[in-house]
């Protein structure tokens, strides 16, 4: 709270706002708590450039349009009014009288907090007194590389993790925001992620769109807690050396009478040409990235998570939408740029404004792209060309592993291709394999019953698939409850099955998961080198009629470097042989077979020793027996 300051923009706050550079606008609009001339009270602010006239209403003046009139003393249509005797914990909106004369009642875009749905109402809320705690963690920040270090990402939705048993005055059984850190931050732990990321943080109406179509960018929804709370949350996250990543939507808003959309009865947030301003599949709004103030709003969103709520990353949803002007649309629907192209060029520049200011400001924080097509250098330096970003979810990758994972193995030695392809562009970007929500919803089958067989195949199936994952170039992401074999497909209306953990199957595909997540953590040789052609190598990638796949990942330091062999047919090669690049001796360290994972081959010899037999266009090799659906990693 701000005491004794009279609150109010400068003609500088005007301009840099008006060049799309106040990086802490946040921090001047909306509704502040504060202190002016010895009152108490609130301070008001909100940009509606072609309002006739603009007032706050809320429960302190009984919603009365006529009793609290803003002042805009600027020509840039910032409206601004201290309100004595407001207090935290109203609830608000700004009433716009429109230029034809109608009235909106709008829900605050710079609000700290939100009523709980179905109410639409802003919140007064002061975020500036929570005390943080996480001084260690955000110190050894300042330190992470995205491309050289570990990132292990657990993918949820707050609100169907876990559920409390529902009854009456709690509809919904979410956790609250303190609850889940506890209960979450001691799984994590326990399975050895590196970081979790939460999906439709920030505030939104309809619990469908699961939190990606949002009214309240500034705001963390209000389903889960209060503000303080989500600061809990973070805070807590960090105290357990979990970094928090955010799922961020800079490109589209919902259509909603509270929202953003038409905000002062003009298309103020979006562009003015529904060829432009509009998705056509998804019935939403498109910012408007040629007008500062909106890029500005944007840009000093992505800085207030990273910065006000101390969060780790940003995950920018719909990277693909915002760079195609013909992204969802039919000829016709969409106008081309200056050029004839169909690039958004007001997009591109966007993209490398906000990620050369949040990295630039924040060093060891991440941006990452959910980019689903082969647009060039996303992770490149902007001064390069580069959009800029951190890193990028490897789709392709994605789309290829799941349609060979889904085939009958009698088919898949006719599909080898689909798990080599992406070696040929693996670093093109700094990638991050990803099994998202995306993979288990709308009759995309959950990750297990995506597999093909019956019963205990489908757990082998799996196991062999998620070794691959970690043995590939790439930082990792699993969605919750994939993680244990989930069966139903995601819904945000239900907790996970986490009643499946008292079948054997479950808990072992678990306990596998988890030492993956070990041996990834562990070792250097998994992560160190994924943007270079140095840390990895095929030892053979043309087994196509065994489908059996055999790679190595190579550490910085030439020690502790790790062999994979993988089958992915039920036929077990007793009399298996691999060509290996040295003469050494070849520790196993894993084996999906291992009984503590359901398998029925106890480990006899865990060291094997290369001997000078050609194989796989080797001079050196060892023999190993390889059971149906195995896998196998060697330390050398």
């Amino acid at each position: 709270m701000a005491k004794g300051k009279t609150m109010r923009f400068s003609e500088m706050d005007r301009y840099l706002f008006g060049e799309g550079t106040h990086y802490e606008i946040y921090k001047l609009m909306g509704a502040h708590p504060t202190t002016q001339r010895g009152k108490d009270g609130v301070y008001f602010a909100v940009w509606a450039p072609h309002a006739e006239s603009v007032s706050v209403v809320g429960d302190f003046n009984k919603w009365d349009p006529d009793k609290n009139v803003m002042k805009c003393d600027n020509d840039m249509g910032i409206y601004q009014l201290f309100v004595p005797k407001v207090r935290e914990g109203d609830l608000y909106k700004f009433c716009i009288t429109t230029y034809k004369g109608k009235l909106l009642f709008k829900a605050d875009p710079y609000a700290n907090y939100a009523e709980h749905r179905p109410g639409t109402a802003s919140c007064v809320y002061d975020i500036t007194k929570f005390k943080w705690g996480d001084s260690v963690w955000m110190k050894k920040r300042l330190e992470y590389n995205a491309k050289k270090d570990a990132m292990s990402i657990y993918e949820l939705h707050p609100g169907s993790w876990k559920k409390h048993p529902l009854k009456d005055g709690d509809e919904d059984g979410f956790y609250n925001y303190r609850e889940l850190a506890h209960s979450l931050a001691d799984y994590i732990k326990e399975m050895g992620y590196t970081h979790v990321e939460l999906m439709g943080i920030a505030e939104h109406p309809f619990d469908g769109s699961w939190g990606y179509q949002v009214t309240g960018y500034y705001a963390p929804t209000s389903r889960y807690g209060t503000p303080e709370d989500f600061q809990y949350f973070v805070n807590y996250m960090h105290k357990n050396k979990i970094g928090v990543i955010l799922d961020w939507v800079p490109a589209h808003f919902p259509k909603d009478a509270h929202g953003l959309a038409d905000f002062d009865g003009t298309p103020t947030y979006e562009y003015a040409d529904p060829r432009k301003g509009e998705h056509p599949d998804w019935g939403t709004k498109v910012f408007d990235y040629g007008k500062n103030e909106v890029k500005n709003f944007l840009i000093a969103n992505a800085l207030f998570w990273i910065q006000e709520y101390h969060i780790d990353g940003l995950r920018v949803d719909a990277v693909a939408s915002m760079l195609y002007l013909d992204y969802g649309r039919e000829a016709g629907q969409w106008i081309p740029n200056k050029y004839g192209e169909n690039k958004n060029l007001e997009a591109i520049e966007f993209f490398k404004h906000l990620n050369s200011v949040v990295l630039g400001k924040n060093k060891g924080a991440v941006m990452i792209a959910e980019e689903s097509t082969a647009w060039p250098m996303v992770t490149g330096k902007p001064e390069e060309g580069g959009l800029g970003f951190s890193l990028k979810w490897n789709m392709g990758w994605m789309h290829d592993f799941l349609e060979y994972m889904k085939l009958d193995p009698y088919f898949r030695k006719y599909n080898h291709h689909k798990m080599t392809f992406s070696m040929s562009y693996a670093y093109s970007e700094n990638y991050v394999l990803v099994l998202s929500h995306d993979e288990v919803v709308h009759l995309k089958c959950s990750m297990i019953n995506k597999m093909p067989g019956l019963g205990q195949d489908k757990f082998e199936n799996l196991k062999a698939g998620y070794s691959y994952m970690f043995g590939h170039p790439g930082k990792k992401l699993l969605f919750m409850g994939q993680e244990f074999g989930q069966f139903q497909e995601w819904s945000e209306a239900r907790e996970l099955d986490w009643f499946l953990l008292a079948e054997p199957c479950h808990q072992q595909l678990q306990a596998y998961v988890k030492e993956l997540l070990a041996l990834y953590k562990k070792y250097p040789a998994l992560y160190a080198n994924d943007d270079s052609q140095e840390g990895f190598e095929w030892i053979n990638a043309d087994d196509a009629a065994r489908s059996i796949f055999s790679f190595v990942r190579k550490s910085p330091t030439g020690r502790n470097n790790l062999l994979f062999v993988i089958n992915y047919t039920p036929v077990a090669r007793e009399d298996y042989r691999v060509g290996v690049p040295k003469r050494k001796q070849y520790k196993l360290i894993l084996n999906s077979k291992d009984p503590k994972f359901g398998g029925d081959t106890p480990v006899e010899q865990t060291v094997y020793k290369a001997v000078k037999k050609e194989c796989d266009g080797r001079d050196y090799s060892f023999g190993y027996p390889l059971p149906a659906y195995g896998v196998a990693v060697f330390l050398y």
